[in-house]
């Protein structure tokens, strides 16, 4: 970089020579140090040194911007829901306004839609626990009563007074810390979270509702810097950005939807209790790539080892298996598509990058945010050439 500027400086004073308006003795002494600037940064030291130095500086802009978006994360996670919602919906809202239904009114339908979809899930749920809580406390204690006999049939197993004492323990450490100060403070951060929580569900809906109506108007407006090649990138980027998360979200709720169906048709079989809220569980985990489906297997295993008994849960733990490698190797790679199709090593990187950064937020939009910017790789230097390092090489499989 710095030998090609000081060849362009040394041109442009051999040229001011030229028209004299420049001493000769001043032309050489000046071409001199440029060259001898040009050979210090023009060798292959030097192209190190200037290779590090750009790493540095995208480095500290990176960092200052996930330092800026986790500052801001009551706002910019909220924009991130809105702009995958939306993304998922688009289909829709172009369909709407291709039979001339006004955007307004098109952007209030596929919002209650959206409504009645989420309040009617939480229904299910509500109202297949609360059917089902009795019969499975009741389950429970006798459960747990069969694990503390077997735990007492053990050579090492401890005796009734430890466990009396160990109870009892336990007994003064919950009495202790609800009266603590400890608890006051854990609850008013509580308050404080359930707050951030409404808070953000607010600018979520109002966001959303304004990338409903007014979506290509406003990427029109953010478009009006670019020019050129600029331009037509920026075009680019845009229209892979809206089709990758929209086809992941689509994608990812058909799997999980199987997902649930299948493994809450296994747990009804298998009698185990709470079956609807657990295939429910299973959807919505499902959504957070690998950890997720392990976590509901988990969890369905548990309530049926506590409900059922021991081969109960080794059925289920069967169940949850079959239906994940199903799922795995025919129905996903038809459903997302080689495009969207991320290597595990990536997706593990990125489900613990977002983690680390927001918790079980940042890993539910880790993996849809790794997919845009593969996709926008694939689409920089035109609509099927990707980015010059990330082409594929001649004889590459």
């Amino acid at each position: 970089m710095f030998g090609e500027r000081a060849r362009r400086a040394l041109e442009h004073r051999v040229e001011r020579l030229e028209r004299g308006g420049e001493t000769p003795q001043g032309a050489l002494t000046q071409s001199r140090h440029l060259k001898r600037a040009g050979g210090a940064w023009g060798d292959s030291f030097g192209l190190l040194a200037t290779r590090s130095l750009q790493i540095i500086i995208v480095l500290i802009l990176t960092t200052g911007v996930v330092i800026g978006m986790s500052t801001l994360s009551t706002v910019v996670i909220p924009i991130l829901l809105a702009l995958i919602f939306a993304s998922t919906f688009a289909p829709v809202m172009s369909w709407l306004r291709g039979h001339r239904v006004p955007s307004a009114l098109a952007t209030v339908l596929v919002l209650l839609t959206i409504v009645l979809l989420l309040a009617g899930v939480g229904w299910l749920i509500v109202w297949a626990v609360r059917d089902q809580w009795d019969e499975l406390s009741s389950q429970a204690e006798t459960g747990l009563q069969q694990v503390i006999d077997w735990v007492k049939t053990l050579p090492f197993a401890p005796d009734h007074d430890q466990l009396v004492e160990w109870q009892r323990n336990i007994t003064d450490f919950l009495s202790g810390f609800l009266t603590s100060s400890q608890f006051g403070s854990g609850a008013l951060a509580g308050v404080g979270i359930v707050t951030n929580f409404v808070t953000g569900l607010i600018l979520m809906g109002v966001v959303l509702f304004f990338f409903l109506k007014d979506g290509p108007q406003i990427w029109r407006f953010l478009l009006r810097p670019f020019e050129g090649e600029a331009l037509a990138r920026a075009e680019r980027a845009g229209d892979k950005t809206v089709q990758t998360l929209g086809h992941y979200v689509r994608g990812t709720a058909s799997v999980a939807a199987v997902d649930a169906i299948g493994i809450g048709v296994g747990l009804l079989i298998l009698q185990v209790p709470l079956a609807l809220p657990l295939a429910v569980l299973v959807f919505v985990l499902a959504f957070i790539p690998i950890v997720g489906a392990t976590l509901a297997g988990i969890l369905a295993a548990l309530v049926a080892l506590v409900a059922n008994g021991p081969l109960s849960a080794v059925l289920v733990v069967g169940v949850v298996v079959l239906v994940n490698q199903l799922e795995g190797n025919f129905l996903q790679p038809v459903l997302m598509g080689r495009a969207l199709k991320l290597h595990s090593l990536v997706i593990l990187l990125a489900l613990t990058i977002g983690t680390v950064l927001s918790g079980v937020l940042g890993a539910v939009l880790a993996v849809p945010i790794a997919a845009v910017v593969w996709g926008i790789i694939q689409v920089w230097d035109g609509p099927d050439l990707p980015a010059k390092p990330f082409r594929r090489k001649p004889g590459e499989v």
